[in-house]
């Protein structure tokens, strides 16, 4: 484009320009986008929406930071922070620490994984859903865990103990999946030290921001020190239904798949987790107390 070509449109677009003031419609215009702008930043979270956390202000060197946390996160009296803890952003109900624990995986893809927080109250037969957290990242796509080195995320039946927990983690708090269970032994699948962390940084673990998985971390502790045996994390690529299975009927893992929608379906009938075992190479789902 030559100088005087652009010279002439820069004037055209001045011209439309004053005529659309003159005619109104530019003061429309900037009327519509104020509003837009002004509507998206007067959203709020509510308690449904998946908990994207931030950062926190227990120092990651901190030898103390687990116990900060758990107290932070357990005693009302110690909330040092601005606002209601009780409220949005953080809908945390301090009455629901000491519950037994289920934790649910559903990867999805990279930024939009979710880590549902499920849990049982005194008084319930069954389990309730307690928060839903943003997964911060993991590697990898739909798919098992398959070897050292893959990137991948593991996927399948897994649980949480005592010795899975880790104060002093490089990643703010850690807990030991315990890959690879019984069934990935059974298939050659190698790896270790699959966790779910903070710092929002991961390759082939769940990365949580440093106030998720403070909170998560409290949960499962208090859950522990109360007699819980052990808390259950089951890992899905996406939400198992009928229809999201069809859609990857192509998948080399589909077989794999649909035994992990057993123990899905299990749960959504039911609400309580289902014991797993491993029989001839394929996961089996059975009444559990847990």
């Amino acid at each position: 484009m030559s100088l005087r070509d652009a010279i002439s449109l820069c004037a055209d677009a001045e011209w439309v320009m004053l005529k659309l003031m003159r005619s109104g419609l530019i003061g429309l215009l900037f009327l519509a986008s104020w509003w837009g702008v002004w509507a998206r930043k007067a959203e709020r979270p509510t308690s449904a929406d998946p908990f994207t956390g931030g950062g926190s202000e227990i120092g990651g060197a901190d030898p103390q930071r687990a116990a900060k946390a758990i107290q932070k996160w357990s005693d009302p009296t110690a909330w040092t922070g601005k606002g209601n803890p009780e409220n949005s952003p953080w809908f945390w109900d301090y009455s629901k620490v000491g519950q037994p624990v289920f934790i649910r995986i559903l990867k999805a893809s990279n930024y939009e994984g979710d880590l549902e927080v499920w849990l049982k109250g005194a008084d319930s037969p069954v389990f309730e859903l307690f928060k839903t957290y943003r997964i911060a990242y993991f590697s990898g796509d739909p798919g098992p865990k398959v070897k050292q080195g893959d990137y991948q995320a593991p996927e399948g039946f897994y649980f949480l103990d005592r010795g899975s927990m880790n104060p002093l983690s490089s990643f703010h708090l850690s807990m030991d999946m315990g890959y690879p269970n019984v069934f990935d032994r059974h298939h050659g699948r190698t790896g270790d030290l699959l966790m779910i962390h903070g710092n929002s940084v991961s390759v082939g673990c769940f990365a949580m921001t440093d106030v998720s998985i403070e909170q998560i971390y409290t949960l499962v502790d208090a859950a522990l020190k109360n007699g819980q045996p052990l808390v259950r994390v089951h890992s899905f690529p996406f939400e198992m239904t009928a229809v999201n299975l069809d859609a990857h009927d192509d998948s080399t893992h589909y077989p794999f798949w649909e035994n992990l929608k057993e123990g899905w379906d299990w749960f959504e009938e039911k609400r309580t987790p289902p014991n797993v075992t491993v029989e001839e190479g394929e996961y089996r789902f059975g009444s559990s107390s847990s």
